[in-house]
């Protein structure tokens, strides 16, 4: 039995421990314990709660007041494994800099990545969004629609497929592909099943593990075009070292990380990677 002198000693540490992990420890409940306890309590899933909520505080059709609304359930409710409103913005300022036709998400989750990038890209783009999870990707489909990517017409193909024209500019539109399986099987099929010959962005915001496999795969079936955008999330916070370490040193890639704060917790530092594809040259 501890006795109450070294109970005592140790009370400091434990109490500087608390005061300097304390936002992760708020994430911690907020990320996984109450959104245990809100799915035990509802029978609802999380991503379907922010789904109703979304549906009943945002403008259908607007794709901006739609991100703003699942912001605003983040912050106030439960928090969401998003890209967020800081990197959002990053991610949407690359985007409007290539001025990609073709790009590749790999992780829709709820779609907010999803619709924040369709509204960003060019008319007549084409993005590929990934998704492993069949009921994450039933929400995603739906908050696509809601923002107004294909009101008229959705098709469910092959493989999981649905297929969706977004709206755009005059003279052509975003087209959207949700694409339902582990990115591992769907990569090396993109070409033959999905008609896409290289890219010319990828946003990955899956498993943080899968980084670098996938970012392998991309590279053995030849699907990154030359001087290709690869952005990575939350390679600060959880962290993708391996991944990190691979695009610094392979000499395929120039690699930066802009640096920012985890989604809806200023508090915790997180970063965005963004590798340029040189090919080895």
């Amino acid at each position: 039995m501890v006795s109450p002198a070294i109970a005592l000693a140790f009370l400091p540490f434990l109490i500087t421990l608390l005061i300097r992990y304390r936002h992760y420890l708020v994430l911690l409940y907020r990320a996984v314990l109450l959104g245990w306890l809100q799915d035990r309590l509802s029978g609802v899933p999380r991503e379907q709660r922010a789904f109703q909520y979304v549906l009943t505080h945002a403008i259908p059709g607007d794709p901006h007041h739609i991100l703003h609304t699942f912001d605003q359930w983040s912050y106030r409710c439960e928090h969401l494994s998003c890209v967020g409103p800081l990197k959002g913005k990053i991610v949407e300022r690359l985007l409007c800099e290539r001025a990609p036709r073709t790009v590749l998400e790999l992780g829709t989750y709820c779609g907010y990545g999803t619709v924040l990038m369709a509204a960003a890209m060019p008319a007549g783009a084409h993005l590929y969004t990934v998704e492993p999870n069949p009921r994450h990707a039933s929400v995603a489909e739906k908050v696509i629609r809601l923002a107004g990517f294909d009101e008229q017409k959705v098709s469910r193909g092959p493989a999981g497929r649905w297929q969706r024209g977004a709206g755009g500019a005059e003279g052509g539109s975003t087209q959207v592909e949700l694409i339902v399986g582990p990115s591992e099987e769907v990569i090396p099929q993109l070409r033959a099943r999905h008609g896409l010959h290289n890219v010319d962005f990828v946003f990955m915001d899956h498993w943080k593990r899968c980084y670098l496999r996938d970012l392998k795969l991309l590279e053995e079936h030849g699907l990154l075009a030359d001087r290709a955008t690869v952005l990575a999330d939350n390679v600060v916070f959880p962290g993708a070292p391996h991944f990190l370490q691979y695009a610094k040193t392979c000499g395929k890639y120039r690699c930066r990380v802009h640096r920012a704060s985890l989604e809806y917790c200023r508090a915790i530092p997180d970063g965005i990677a963004e590798l340029c594809y040189t090919g080895g040259r």
